[in-house]
């Protein structure tokens, strides 16, 4: 089903360029202590949503008639 396999791509794709963001925020920016371990949580957050969506299994297609 296509419609199961767009919207796993529309979960996918912005959360791990915010998850990407959120990391290498924690790792270049110059942020306290706090605010690092704040943007690492985050940034393994939405990669690890991001990929969990991406391991539901699909419905079989439905016979028509």
């Amino acid at each position: 089903m296509g419609l199961n396999r767009t919207a796993k791509g529309i979960v996918l794709v912005p959360s791990l360029l915010l998850g990407g963001a959120f990391l290498s925020a924690a790792i270049w920016g110059e942020a306290s202590g706090s605010s690092r371990t704040l943007a690492f949580t985050l940034g393994g957050l939405l990669l690890g949503a991001g990929l969990l969506a991406q391991l539901f299994p699909e419905q079989p297609p439905e016979s028509g008639g």
